[in-house]
């Protein structure tokens, strides 16, 4: 997989709610659409590896599909023509591959390939906006909720090679993921905007430690985040992006009340090594 192209930015999308597909209204939408051109410089990756949230495993496992992959709408009760979008990007079998070894010379014993599953909606969502030709092969990366955040930073780590093949990969959560907690309220639930704000503060000022301590270091984390799967995909970002990292927001939206639509790029100056 040697490629000419090299990327020094890994990239954590909070990818919010599913009608992100179809509503004009979220300025989440407008600024996917602009991902390309304003972050990669047109330049068109060899393959993406997506760690999506909607993807729990007990052990790390990634996708292996040939041919072009299923579209899964991996949500419930909202507008028909959302369960009617489809996004074939082709398979990314090479990367799976790639990607199972340098995880297992990591020294993550156990990493499973699964040959049939398809995209869902934490991949295909913001991927359908950003790259909307789907023609770029794609690979997921399954997240271990019953593991912590140092976990999937050092899983992240594992990975930080793969940016020198020209492989874009994107974390895919959300910032704060309380589906209990959302309303009609135009004003942000004040529990929220300090967790938001705890995290970009940690992000930005390179207190990597206390992200990855999150649980018990920033405030109101159980209730941001009841359970952890929608946070995990921007360890693995944050660990993939290498030495020396610099975080930058490069979005920030809110809906519902508490949802966060806050978005990372992290670049390090340093070559993986």
């Amino acid at each position: 997989m040697a490629s000419s192209l090299t990327l020094k930015e890994t990239f954590f999308i909070s990818h919010g709610s599913p009608t992100l597909s179809i509503d004009e209204s979220l300025p989440a939408r407008h600024f996917l659409k602009g991902f390309r051109e304003r972050f990669l410089n047109h330049q068109k990756p060899n393959s993406i590896l997506v760690i999506s949230a909607h993807w729990e495993t007990s052990e790390p496992t990634v996708n292996s599909i040939r041919g072009r992959h299923d579209t899964i709408h991996d949500f419930y009760g909202f507008p028909k023509p959302m369960y009617q979008l489809k996004y074939p990007a082709p398979g990314a079998p090479e990367l799976a591959k790639r990607v199972k070894d340098v995880l297992m010379a990591s020294g993550f014993a156990t990493v499973y390939e699964d040959k049939k599953r398809g995209l869902d909606h934490g991949a295909w969502v913001p991927l359908m906006l950003m790259y909307p030709e789907a023609d770029i092969p794609v690979c997921q990366l399954s997240v271990q909720p019953n593991r912590d955040g140092t976990y999937h930073y050092n899983l992240g780590r594992a990975l930080a090679s793969l940016k020198d093949e020209g492989v874009l990969i994107i974390g895919s959560g959300s910032a704060t993921h309380n589906l209990r907690a959302l309303s009609s309220s135009k004003n942000v639930a004040s529990w929220a905007l300090e967790f938001d704000n705890w995290l970009k503060d940690a992000l930005l000022s390179g207190r990597h430690q206390d992200v990855n301590n999150y649980d018990v270091k920033a405030p109101h984390a159980k209730v941001a985040h009841p359970m952890p799967e929608h946070i995990y995909p921007l360890h693995v970002a944050l660990g993939a992006a290498g030495e020396g990292v610099n975080g930058e927001l490069i979005h920030h939206s809110w809906d519902l009340g508490a949802l966060s639509y806050a978005s990372y790029k992290f670049s390090s100056l340093k070559k993986s090594s």
